[in-house]
């Protein structure tokens, strides 16, 4: 009797994770109109090192939040938000102390700085 209840304890534990599983798919691909816009921003050309460098980098990634944060007419404050974030996770994605702190000098935000998780 024993083995019954534990093969339809299994049985059960089955179909409760199929049925999860299928309703997280079904919310992904509901949301999949939403996936994020992106775009990559090539600097291997400037040299960071320098002031001209980190202006002409902060002004690619400015450019390239603006073409990725772009929303219908009356939605600036939505366009805006995006943009601070989309700044903000490059400049910390790139890692440069002297971007940093033109960032920091020309917006006021420091930026998002990426963490590791386990």
């Amino acid at each position: 009797m024993n083995s019954n209840v534990k093969s339809d304890n299994r049985h059960f534990r089955g179909c409760a994770a199929t049925a999860w599983l299928a309703c997280v798919l079904v919310a992904f691909s509901a949301h999949a109109g939403d996936a994020a816009r992106s775009e990559t921003v090539k600097f291997a050309d400037l040299n960071v090192d320098t002031a001209a460098g980190v202006e002409a980098l902060y002004g690619r990634i400015h450019a390239a939040a603006r073409r990725v944060c772009e929303q219908p007419a009356g939605e600036l404050e939505a366009a805006r938000s995006c943009m601070t974030k989309a700044e903000s996770e490059a400049i910390g994605k790139v890692n440069s102390p002297l971007l940093t702190a033109f960032y920091q000098q020309k917006t006021g935000n420091k930026p998002q700085t990426m963490t590791a998780s386990r």
